[in-house]
């Protein structure tokens, strides 16, 4: 287990994980859905090797089952997953659980905005938690670039800035969502 209490997968597999909790699904429908082109794609894409390799760690840790098979015309029958009770629940944590880094907004947080919009579900509480995690590492970034000198000004700085424009960007969205 990871932190607070939600399974340690990578954001790929958590991806996968969340695509098959939405509904039964097969690789290529998920390896669809978060190519380059694909509705989630364009937030994180995943290549369809990863999605197949996700799905059997998945498999593996009993966060997904298999729920038959899917004949189709255009190849090979698809195996249908659906997420376990303990996969729909690690989900749910997941879901509210805010990034613990900065940079990890433009990855992880977007997947999870993204997945909440698919859902029709109020992003409010996880905006309103990520900007509190966020307003901490402002504060102390923001101290590092006033004491330091040299390249460690220019680099603090540029963390603390770009922390900033991070707190701008989740202000703006949680007034949309309100």
């Amino acid at each position: 287990m990871g932190r607070s209490g939600v399974p340690a997968l990578s954001l790929a597999e958590w991806l996968v994980l969340c695509l098959v909790d939405e509904e039964p699904t097969h690789g290529f429908a998920i390896a669809s859905a978060t190519g380059p082109e694909g509705e989630l794609g364009r937030v994180w894409s995943l290549r369809r090797a990863v999605v197949y390799r996700g799905l059997r760690r998945l498999l593996e840790l009993g966060l997904v089952a298999e729920a038959g098979v899917e004949s189709t015309p255009h190849g090979p029958a698809r195996t249908v997953m659906r997420a376990t009770p303990e996969g729909n629940a690690a989900v749910r944590r997941w879901l509210t659980l805010p990034v613990a880094h900065v940079r990890d907004v433009r990855s992880e947080l977007m997947v999870k905005l993204a997945l909440l919009d698919r859902a029709g579900a109020d992003p409010t509480d996880l905006l309103t938690a990520q900007r509190r995690a966020i307003e901490p590492i402002a504060g102390a970034l923001r101290a590092d670039r006033d004491r330091a000198q040299g390249f460690d000004r220019t680099l603090a700085g540029w963390r603390y800035e770009t922390t900033v424009a991070t707190l701008a960007f989740l202000d703006e969205v949680l007034a949309v969502a309100r």
